[in-house]
């Protein structure tokens, strides 16, 4: 009963959205017709006289121009390419049990099977229609490539030509990459029961033709408020994208209701499919969810930021997971599921999927480039110690004695010390405790280019903290914080553009062809650091290069932390109380007792890169 009442508030809130562009027809017809009466009054003679003869021809020049605007309006509706999510495409070829899997559920629900299924590195999962000819090539046609293939190399998109088939395609199933990693089989199947129940409604022609009709307003806006068009087209597109807006505006709310009726109607057909193992399942996702953001910002942007991309996301969930599970006894239990089969079991080759969702995740929250290179090339886990962690960590230590060098910084003055001129921690301790003035550097060109990062990251909507000098209360650390910001944005407005590349990634890569990557990063995972986080960042890497260099630690990789320093065989996990009392009230104390405790010396020259 509740999955009728559900699919039938679905199709009436389908109707209300058609029912706006019946009107918006209606309303473009008006003139038109009310220039046919005149016209035909005119030439019956029913009309007569001069004033009913000119008011014909202006309503038919009206009638005429409004008209033209309709079609063209019409055209750019239908024609405009809809956005789609970025995924990495899964063939059957390449996972035929997670197919099967897929397909079995459908007939369970009793509802059409998935068109096609396809990964998205987010904790996340959803059906998306693809059946736009902008979203796929075409046989017979221009461009096609003997074997099939796009015409750039890429995947072909498997949508039929004929308008009526496209309509009654089903969609594409889109599953999150790190739910095949942490979940079981069992778990998968009734995560996604209530998403494939979901192309029951898709199917219903009225329900099918109001999304088509919301997608192809909300594309159509955006192109009518693309950049870098001329005078005159922007004065055209500006008419049309007004006149999209106020038909999205009448739709939106009948398109919301529509869409929490599709969702009602197949929440309530999935509760007959696995329904007491979709709520461990639901534990799950939020679980999921909650380690793959901590994967990401604690360990995979260090490496991106160094021109690295971790090539096994997904399988560092599971580590992470589990280390959650063994640090925290409310997660304890989950561990046991992992004598299961896992969810990625029903892929042929879960390594190469991985990767390629490892590379996608790097774009999406980075902006990193579609291909590996020689400035954007993948890590292991085993390898990220020595080429993420110690390399960030030197070249941070380097950055800040290049600064330090800028202010004219001296070094510790002891005869004794033949090395005393060389990088060394002492240099950084005597400076951000000294009393007394602080060096006054030359101009720096540098500061330019942080304002214009500045004036950047705020057209995209990210606020970065406009007292960031003032958020370090030592002079000399506010100095060298700015110094600091200024070396760093200069930097980055240095580095190389990366060309997109002219292809696919293939198979198993990126559909990056079907969806507009020049706005990347989509998802920024964190706002520019402010210069109280760069020069802590700093101090610390130099404290760890020191601890490295003569006290024998480590680099290692804590799971739920990220880079981390390993003093025999232990995480030390005390630096950034110490070296923040250091930048923000000058105190070297608390971290010298430390350096002391581990044998660090801090007047011994340092190795950078």
């Amino acid at each position: 009963m509740g999955v009728e009442v559900g699919a039938q508030a679905a199709r009436s809130r389908a109707l209300a959205v058609l029912r706006v562009r019946s009107r918006a027809l209606a309303v473009a017809l008006l003139p038109a017709a009310v220039a046919v009466v005149l016209l035909v009054g005119g030439s019956t003679g029913r009309v007569t006289g001069r004033p009913w003869g000119i008011a014909g021809w202006i309503v038919t020049v009206l009638a005429v121009l409004v008209l033209l605007a309709a079609a063209g309006i019409a055209l750019l509706v239908a024609r405009a390419r809809p956005a789609i999510s970025p995924t990495v495409p899964v063939s059957e070829e390449s996972a035929p049990d997670l197919y099967r899997m897929v397909r079995d559920l459908a007939d369970r629900l009793d509802v059409p099977a998935p068109s096609e299924i396809a990964l998205t590195p987010d904790c996340d999962s959803w059906l998306e229609d693809r059946t736009h000819r902008a979203h796929g090539w075409f046989s017979p046609g221009a461009g096609d490539e003997p074997d099939g293939r796009g015409p750039s190399g890429g995947r072909p998109v498997t949508v039929p030509t004929d308008r009526a088939a496209r309509a009654g395609a089903a969609p594409v199933l889109v599953i999150g990459s790190p739910f095949l990693w942490w979940m079981r089989v069992g778990e998968l199947r009734a995560v996604l029961a209530p998403v494939v129940a979901g192309t029951g409604p898709s199917a219903h022609p009225d329900i099918a033709a109001a999304r088509r009709f919301v997608r192809g307003l909300d594309a159509a806006v955006a192109v009518a408020s693309a950049p870098g068009r001329g005078p005159l087209s922007r004065t055209v597109l500006a008419g049309a994208g007004w006149t999209t807006r106020l038909l999205l505006r009448g739709c939106r709310d009948h398109a919301a209701e529509m869409e929490r009726a599709v969702a009602s109607a197949a929440a309530e057909r999935a509760q007959a499919v696995d329904y007491g193992v979709r709520i461990v399942a639901q534990e799950q996702v939020g679980l999921a969810y909650a380690g793959w953001d901590r994967l990401l910002t604690r360990v995979a942007l260090p490496a991106w930021r160094m021109g690295r991309w971790p090539s096994r996301l997904d399988v560092g969930v599971v580590a992470a997971l589990t280390e959650l599970s063994r640090r925290d006894r409310l997660a304890e239990g989950f561990a046991s599921r992992l004598g299961e089969r896992p969810a990625c079991d029903l892929l042929e080759e879960p390594g190469t999927v991985d990767e390629a969702a490892s590379l996608l995740a790097a774009r999406l929250f980075h902006g990193g480039p579609a291909e590996a290179g020689p400035d954007w090339a993948p890590v292991d886990w085993q390898d990220y110690p020595d080429e993420v962690v110690d390399r960030t960590w030197r070249t941070d230590a380097a950055r800040l004695h290049r600064v330090l060098d800028a202010l004219g910084v001296r070094h510790p003055a002891d005869p004794a010390l033949p090395e005393a001129n060389g990088p060394t921690l002492a240099r950084v301790l005597d400076h951000l405790s000294a009393p007394g003035a602080v060096p006054v550097p030359e101009p720096d060109p540098g500061a330019a280019l942080a304002e214009h990062r500045t004036e950047a990251y705020g057209e995209m909507g990210i606020a970065e903290s406009e007292d960031h000098d003032l958020a370090v209360g030592n002079e000399r650390s506010a100095a060298l914080a700015a110094r600091l910001t200024a070396e760093v944005a200069r930097e980055e407005a240095s580095a190389p553009a990366r060309p997109r590349p002219a292809g696919s990634a293939g198979q198993q890569g990126p559909d990056h062809d079907l969806w507009d990557d020049r706005m990347l990063p989509l998802f920024p995972l964190q706002p520019p650091r402010t210069g109280r986080e760069l020069l802590a960042d700093h101090v610390t890497a130099m404290v760890c290069c020191a601890a490295m260099d003569t006290a024998g630690a480590v680099p290692g990789l804590d799971w739920l932390d990220g880079p981390s320093l390993l003093v025999a065989g232990e995480r030390a996990a005390d630096i950034g109380p110490r070296v923040l009392t250091l930048i923000e009230t000058g105190d070297p104390a608390p971290l010298r007792d430390w350096l002391r405790h581990l044998g660090v010396r801090p007047e011994k020259p340092v190795r950078l890169v």
